[in-house]
């Protein structure tokens, strides 16, 4: 004879059929813990006319973040579910428990598009837990350079916000206009308080700014760690100049990655650990189309219930054949799909 709860629980499996209880609790707390982490933005925030920061409450499971890393964020864009990832630019310590990402629409750009214009409070997004090395030692250098461009500032607007007051930290930013700096109100703010040394330069009137240059900005260059984010052709020529002056290891860098994927129906599917590539139909499980082909796949109730056929994906798109969701992920991503309820939208590379 089973307990009394799990008799209700029977009976109220057998009322919700075709759903479970656990599919209602998502929908009167999609926050609560043992779900997927998710978040719910609280509220939206205008930087400048293409920028915006959400603040978004995270889901019980939520770990705290160290100030400079990013988070990968899912948002159900015309019915695909994409995974971007964002650098987190809140405090860490903050009393409601929030946490914040600012996001720069970027041309073409499905996802940031859509969160810079179509976002509402009150939306739910997937979360991932925080990630990235582009932070600040324990024991902060007493001297600090950021040297930034465009939507780079957001990791070092995290670090700004979270440093003690008495380090010695020059701001170098590029944008095109002083309209354009994100989060130029707080920068100049801080800089009036003496709390950093801020220099702007606005492209559009003073051309790009050069390694070259930096010198002559900052006198006492080399004896500054520096953490730099920007476009790749900038922090390329950084650390050209860093290997030249001789002085590589005081640069640290961090690079966004540009993410274009497409999804479509089946696709070229390649489990990169048995070096095995296949194509298949839109209707074939991962699962099944590798267990055919020899691949030693994990699997459990085949059933997308148990979880037991986790993998990661690498690289590409796959399709939920349950619901028709679409999931993509890019290198270094690892968002993790259920092989035996999942189909190839695309190329995709699966961690098998």
């Amino acid at each position: 004879m089973g307990t009394l709860r799990d008799r209700f629980l029977q009976l109220a499996e057998r009322i919700t059929t075709p759903l479970v209880p656990a599919d209602y609790l998502d929908i009167i707390d999609p926050l609560r813990s043992g779900t997927e982490l998710r978040g719910r933005i609280v509220e939206i925030h205008p930087e400048t006319r293409d920028a915006v920061s959400l603040v978004i409450k995270p889901g019980r499971g939520w770990r705290t973040h160290t100030p400079g890393q990013y988070i990968r964020i899912g948002v159900d864009v015309d019915g695909v579910r994409q995974w971007r990832a964002y650098s987190l630019t809140s405090k860490t310590d903050r009393p409601d428990g929030c946490i914040a990402i600012t996001v720069k629409a970027i041309p073409e750009g499905k996802v940031s598009n859509h969160l810079v214009q179509r976002a509402t409070v009150g939306t739910i997004v997937q979360l991932d837990h925080a990630a990235g090395e582009f932070t600040l030692p324990a024991a902060a250098p007493s001297k600090i350079l950021f040297l930034t461009a465009g939507s780079g500032i957001t990791p070092v607007m995290g670090m700004l916000r979270n440093m003690a007051d008495h380090i010695d930290v020059v701001v170098v930013h590029s944008a095109p206009t002083p309209d354009d700096v994100i989060f130029g109100g707080e920068l100049r703010m801080l800089a009036s308080q003496g709390r950093i040394r801020l220099i702007e330069k606005h492209t559009d009137t003073d051309g790009m700014l050069s390694a070259a240059e930096l010198s002559d900005l900052v006198s006492d260059l080399p004896e500054r760690q520096t953490w730099a984010c920007g476009p790749t052709g900038m922090l390329d020529a950084l650390e050209q100049h860093w290997n030249d002056t001789g002085i590589p290891e005081r640069l640290h860098t961090e690079r966004f990655r540009p993410t274009v994927v497409t999804a479509g129906e089946g696709g070229t599917v390649t489990f990169s650990k048995s070096a095995t590539v296949l194509d298949t139909p839109g209707d074939q499980t991962l699962l099944d189309a590798g267990e055919a082909a020899g691949v030693l796949m994990p699997s459990g109730c085949r059933m997308g219930i148990c979880f037991g056929c986790v993998a990661p994906l690498r690289q590409g798109a796959v399709r939920d054949l349950r619901n028709g969701d679409v999931t993509t992920a890019v290198p270094g991503d690892g968002v993790l799909i259920q092989t035996c309820v999942s189909a190839a939208a695309g190329t995709c590379d699966i961690d098998l």
